[in-house]
């Protein structure tokens, strides 16, 4: 008779997939999609970001994965008054999952269902690129500003905090970056 074999001990128990995976890095994508119609020059003429040059209607996206902040559907830039709260125009920020938030504006459309509270993914549509807020007049940009997540009406901190420039160009050669609000 041949004895039956030794049961190991502990025995194995089978582990949850979620209990044992590591945490997944941001991902990123650059904010115009596809990336060929777009450029950018570094800095800003008085705080910290970047506009990007792009044709009207080019597809402004989530740069990573977040939930919607702060949108504005209504162009209410009247150049008389020059309020900066509303040089804008239509626009949407996103605080990332990475704790970051991520702002576009001079915007020609909002993408539908994009409001407070919405979760988005990399990539996804917010809007399309334009001239709106005090971009009319200009070439058509996407204003793109990078901060640390305020109050959502705080336009000083939503328009930008830190350069995106460095961001930007990871991005654009698809290299994962997580900004620096240290910085």
């Amino acid at each position: 008779m041949i004895p039956p074999s030794p049961t190991p001990f502990p025995p194995s128990i089978p582990t949850h997939p979620l209990l044992t995976s590591t945490p997944t890095p941001p991902l990123y994508a650059f904010p115009i999609q596809p990336p060929d119609v777009a450029s950018f020059l570094c800095g800003h003429h008085d705080y910290p970001a970047t506009d990007i040059q792009t044709p009207v209607g080019s597809i402004f996206v989530a740069v990573t994965s977040g939930t919607i902040d702060w949108v504005n559907l209504e162009d209410g830039w009247d150049g008389a008054v020059d309020d900066p709260a509303t040089r804008g125009g239509l626009a949407v920020a996103m605080i990332g999952d990475d704790g970051v938030r991520y702002y576009g504006s001079h915007l020609s459309a909002v993408a539908s269902g994009i409001e407070p509270g919405v979760r988005v993914s990399v990539s996804q549509v917010l809007g399309l690129t334009g001239t709106s807020g005090n971009g009319r007049g200009t070439n058509p940009h996407l204003h793109f500003g990078i901060s640390h997540p305020t109050m959502p009406n705080d336009w000083q901190v939503r328009r930008g905090e830190i350069d995106p420039c460095p961001y930007l160009k990871a991005w654009l050669a698809g290299e994962v970056l997580t900004p620096d609000l240290e910085r």
